[in-house]
């Protein structure tokens, strides 16, 4: 199904994609996956995962946030 840029139904990414986008490899988003520390991934199918783009982007820009505030306090 096509979505629209201003549709606000949520969007799933690969994992590839979300290593993309965080700057991470694949082996680190699912090191953090398993203890935690990034959003959960959708299962697709026997092998295949993906993952909610705003909670990826969400994440992100926690981590942006969280530099800055440590760079605000020093």
């Amino acid at each position: 199904m096509f979505m629209h840029a201003n549709d606000n139904s949520p969007t799933l990414v690969s994992l590839n994609d979300a290593a993309r986008m965080t700057s991470l490899s694949r082996t680190m988003v699912n090191r953090y996956r398993a203890e935690g520390r990034f959003p959960s991934a959708v299962p697709l199918g026997d092998r295949r995962v993906a993952f909610v783009r705003s909670e990826v982007t969400d994440w992100i820009q926690a981590r942006i946030d969280a530099a800055r505030s440590l760079r605000a306090a020093a």
